[in-house]
């Protein structure tokens, strides 16, 4: 069965975008199913917000993952046994077929080291794409901020790379 134009954009769009977002989200969740759950949940809730048959822009969902995991926290939070059970996430943030494992473990621990607020904004920058105004929107923040913090992020991350690598 052939697919329409409309299916045919759609799958354009989530194979392009998809690993962004599951890219940000798990670095938002604590484990991979968390992180697979909020990326489903917020495509869903950003395609009800644009109400129409296009793709929502990848600032939206990159927004609506953060929303989603902000209010999955506070639910586990309010757990106790689950805070000690999920530290740290169970996967990997980047693709266990990246050909240089030693370089995306290097990157992957100076990306845990830093603060979330760099992060984040690394990650929606570098990895997501977003321009410095789309991540203000994103994160409720100017845009000055976002480039300050990406800066700083990057200046950091050089220093941590620098501290293993020397």
């Amino acid at each position: 069965m052939d697919e329409s134009p409309q299916q045919a954009d759609w799958r354009r769009w989530l194979e392009e975008h998809a690993p962004k977002f599951l890219l940000f989200a798990r670095q938002q969740a604590r484990s991979e199913a968390d992180a697979q759950d909020l990326v489903q949940e917020a495509l869903v809730e950003a395609c009800h917000r644009q109400n129409d048959d296009r793709p929502p822009p990848p600032a939206l969902v990159f927004a609506t993952v953060r929303r989603r995991a902000i209010d999955l926290a506070r639910r586990e939070n309010r757990r106790a046994g689950r805070e000690l059970a999920a530290v740290e996430p169970s996967e990997a943030w980047f693709d266990t077929g990246v050909e240089d494992r030693e370089l995306s473990q290097l990157i992957q621990s100076a990306m845990s080291r830093l603060p979330d607020t760099y992060r984040e904004v690394i990650t929606l920058k570098v990895w997501g794409g977003l321009t410095f105004a789309e991540i203000a929107d994103t994160l409720g923040i100017p845009a000055n901020t976002a480039a300050s913090r990406y800066r700083y992020g990057l200046a950091e991350l050089r220093r941590l790379t620098k501290e293993v690598l020397a």
